[in-house]
């Protein structure tokens, strides 16, 4: 066969259903990695807290792209929306800058004596964060065209609460928000 004869063909992958795979996956590994950080009975710094800390950091960041993307989405089907979804999505990017400031401060503990996050974002960044990125999936399930079935949107927050419960179930969370967002994932290969 020759190179003329070959025939390749390239799939153009969506960010969303990139997305939608890559952040809980990352999400479930870094609890895998931090499950492996403390089998010697402590959690910091080593290769393990690293890693994981990493992870979550991206993790974290493509949540972000995922609550654009998802912004984007609502409008087209819902503009009279637009305030709520707007709404959502700075809520969610919000606490999602929140979250990445925290894990860069766990990652150089230099940068979080040098600027640590103020306290009240400290609180309320993870929870902008889940409401926020839950408004939308609740939107993305009830609005037509239905992007999600009803069932996503309390499986993803279920993943949200087991974290909240204990962090050694962050593996257990990823894969319940991977389940929650997997409809997002086959919605964009239609």
């Amino acid at each position: 066969m020759t190179a003329t004869q070959a025939r390749v063909t390239v799939r153009h992958v969506s960010p969303i259903r990139m997305v939608t795979l890559t952040a809980p996956l990352l999400l479930l590994l870094y609890g895998v990695a931090r499950l492996i950080d403390g089998l010697d009975g402590d959690h910091g710094p080593g290769w393990a807290w690293n890693i994981g800390h990493s992870l979550f950091f991206a993790s974290i960041a493509l949540f972000g792209v995922l609550a654009v993307h998802l912004r984007r989405m609502l409008l087209g089907a819902a503009p009279r929306l637009r305030a709520l979804t707007d709404t959502a999505t700075v809520a969610a990017l919000a606490g999602a800058a929140s979250f990445l400031w925290v894990i860069l401060g766990d990652l150089f503990p230099g940068l979080a004596d040098a600027a640590p996050l103020p306290d009240p974002l400290f609180l309320l960044g993870p929870l902008l964060f889940q409401l926020g990125l839950l408004t939308l999936l609740v939107q993305a399930a009830t609005l037509r065209p239905r992007r999600l079935p009803l069932w996503a949107p309390p499986l993803v927050l279920v993943g949200f609460a087991a974290i909240a419960v204990n962090l050694d179930l962050l593996p257990v969370a990823g894969a319940l928000i991977f389940a929650g967002l997997r409809p997002l994932h086959a919605d964009a290969e239609r």
